[in-house]
């Protein structure tokens, strides 16, 4: 089976007082980890991960969407298409 794994992170920048709510309801997307939190800063780096693009994107509008988030940057980006090999095997 052919899939297309994709992992990225982002700066999430939050108003002060939001921060631990912020961090919370990321927290609890199943396919998110809150990697480092910087209150003085009011910033978060968060790490995504999914099977394509479109599951990142949603993921990154579900984020851009909560109370308290001023900005979403996207910082890193890399996908890897597993099975290639078996795909690449079945098909010779």
């Amino acid at each position: 089976m052919h899939s297309n794994y994709q992992v990225c992170s982002l700066i999430v920048q939050v108003k002060s007082e939001r921060m631990s709510a912020v961090s919370e309801k990321i927290a609890r997307f199943s396919n998110c980890e809150v990697a480092i939190s910087s209150p003085e800063n009011g910033k978060l780096i968060v790490v995504v991960e999914g099977q394509g693009s479109r599951a990142l994107l949603d993921t990154i509008d579900l984020v851009r969407d909560i109370e308290g988030v001023l900005d979403v940057s996207l910082v890193y980006h890399q996908q890897d298409d597993q099975g290639e090999e078996n795909y690449e095997t079945q098909s010779s």
